[in-house]
């Protein structure tokens, strides 16, 4: 299944894309989708609806994340070699954890609004992981029965926040519209191999991003094992998997994002994003 939500901020509705790529309406089913359509019973439960019977929404207009209830937003550093090497860090012995605030989320195409005096905004395109059980202490090889689905994920980074700010690489990961996550989330019966999937981003038709989940660290299997020992993983959290080379600041001479500049990027199976950058104007956040 293919799960999304569409309408205005604030007042999205459930939906299901068909197998016809038709955006059918889920709203006379369920009120909305949240964690607990996530879960085996949930997603059991919408698997039995005859989607051809549902109304199809013609016209859907923006796509908000595919589900509401977000918790925990958890990402990992540099999980592929090549990105390492591009960032002049180390490969890492063990997976590097850090968090974007729930607060980032945003719709896979709304805008890019680049914090007030940023000089370093790039570009991450990631494969996101949402776990759909309750995931404690898990053993390596039941972890990806935790996991409900996938999607493509934008870890819209600052540089200059994440690296040269003191602290946490937090403070450049979580600002307002630094994580679009959609437009669907693809469940995991349908991808025969996270492992296998390849992605891309460009920048104004410029591709700078090509990669394949097939050259990560540590894969998804192992993360959700990992992660589960320092965290218990819950229905609608969302494990953001590490980018490809490519990004802005592994450039010669580096490149960040400036007012005006429009991001495209996609996974194979998970579908596609699109987004404008603005420079700071919060009256695009609301």
């Amino acid at each position: 299944m293919k799960l999304l939500r569409v309408g205005p901020k604030g007042q999205e509705k459930p939906a299901i894309l068909d197998a016809h790529g038709k955006v059918r309406d889920l709203s006379g089913v369920i009120k909305d989708i949240t964690p607990q359509q996530l879960t085996p019973a949930g997603l059991a439960a919408l698997r039995a609806v005859n989607v051809a019977d549902l109304p199809e929404i013609v016209a859907p207009g923006r796509i908000g994340t595919p589900f509401s209830g977000v918790g925990k937003f958890m990402c990992v550093g540099l999980n592929y070699s090549d990105h390492a090497a591009e960032s002049g860090l180390a490969v890492p012995q063990e997976p590097i954890l850090f968090n974007k605030w729930d607060s980032c989320l945003s719709g896979p195409n709304d805008p890019i609004v680049m914090p007030k005096n940023s000089v370093k905004t790039d570009w991450e395109v990631e494969l996101g992981v949402v776990i759909g059980s309750k995931a404690r202490y898990v053993e390596l090889d039941q972890a990806l029965q935790h996991v409900a689905g996938y999607c493509v994920i934008n870890d819209v980074s600052e540089r200059e926040y994440q690296i040269e700010r003191s602290g946490t690489w937090d403070k450049g990961k979580g600002c307002d519209t630094f994580g679009p996550v959609g437009p669907w989330l693809v469940t995991a019966d349908e991808i025969a191999d996270p492992q296998n999937l390849s992605l891309w981003l460009e920048v104004n038709g410029k591709r700078f991003q090509n990669g394949n989940t097939k050259t990560m660290i540590f894969n998804v299997a192992f993360l959700v094992h990992y992660i589960s020992q320092f965290a218990t993983l819950y229905p609608g959290d969302i494990i953001s998997t590490g980018t490809p080379p490519g990004v802005g600041m592994g450039q010669n001479p580096q490149v960040f994002l400036k007012n005006g500049d429009v991001v495209r990027l996609g996974i194979d199976g998970l579908g596609e994003q699109r987004q404008t950058v603005h420079a700071w104007n919060a009256e695009l956040l609301d």
